[in-house]
């Protein structure tokens, strides 16, 4: 408690400056950076975050999907099925996807953009500063850019900064299309020159004006029967099947002699799709285990 009251006077008399962070890796599976602030500091993250979603969440289009209170990875994918019906009529047509990674996400958000953005919506000087506070407290190794990824205000900051390119993609280049979850991204059309016609005007908007760059290799334009890659899942106009490294990663893990919850955890998760013979495996295996 005494802690608490000592926060609360640093912010009211606006003396308040977050502190460092612990930093740690984990695979998940790839490698990534975790910053971890201390306690107090997350719990301004968290009061911080309370009082500004229900403002900006209203502000978001319904197609971005994380982070969000109501969505998540299930819905996105309900999403995509339900526009890949309407654009292949059933289909009957070619379904043709544009499918794009941001390269380097959170190390790339910029920071001054960011408050920018911020400003346009919030009129508050003392709230903007202890934003700016927040988000200058991280040093990624390139000044002025980055988000922590452990934060819990970052996971709102970059839905934030990332509906400048929604609303761009929804209102100026009229995709009515479009799945977005986090710095994945995939616009559903039937011609394939409109897909490539956008895709430039993606690149230029997001070099221009959210200095991001697409990731070079996770760029593509393939049609929906080809098998479309999107949050972990292989979609076919009919099916969705769980990517290869996925299931394999998991079929490692349940061998092990996991945790009933774990267990459950991937059982779960598989009756999203087409998995019915993986989650017999899943079973079996983690029997066996036993």
């Amino acid at each position: 408690m005494q802690n608490i009251l000592e926060l609360h006077q640093e912010l009211a008399a606006g003396i308040y400056q977050h502190g460092g962070y612990h930093h740690f890796k984990i695979a998940d599976p790839k490698p990534r950076d975790i910053h971890k602030a201390s306690v107090r500091d997350r719990l301004l993250h968290h009061a911080l975050y309370r009082k500004l979603y229900p403002f900006f969440d209203r502000t978001f289009i319904a197609d971005s999907y994380s982070c969000r209170l109501g969505k998540g990875t299930h819905r996105a994918m309900n999403r995509f099925r339900a526009f890949a019906r309407r654009v292949s009529k059933n289909d009957t047509r070619t379904c043709r996807v544009l499918k794009c990674d941001i390269r380097k996400f959170f190390a790339s958000i910029d920071q001054k953009t960011v408050l920018r953005i911020i400003e346009k919506y919030i009129s508050d000087n003392r709230t903007c500063a202890l934003i700016a506070n927040i988000i200058g407290s991280f040093d990624s190794g390139t000044k002025g850019k980055g988000l922590p990824l452990g934060n819990l205000t970052s996971q709102l900051l970059v839905n934030i900064y990332m509906n400048e390119f929604d609303q761009f993609t929804k209102h100026t280049l009229k995709a009515r299309h479009y799945v977005r979850y986090a710095d994945d991204f995939v616009i559903l059309s039937r011609d394939r020159v409109h897909l490539q016609e956008t895709l430039r005007y993606i690149v230029v908007f997001l070099h221009d004006r959210l200095k991001l760059q697409l990731h070079p290799n996770k760029v593509s334009i393939e049609t929906l029967a080809s098998g479309i890659d999107f949050l972990g899942w292989v979609h076919f106009p009919n099916h969705r099947v769980l990517r290869t490294s996925t299931k394999r990663r998991m079929l490692k893990v349940v061998s092990g002699n996991p945790k009933k919850e774990a267990v459950a955890s991937y059982l779960g998760m598989l009756s999203h799709g087409n998995a019915r013979a993986l989650a017999m495996q899943v079973r079996h295996i983690a029997d066996l285990a036993k």
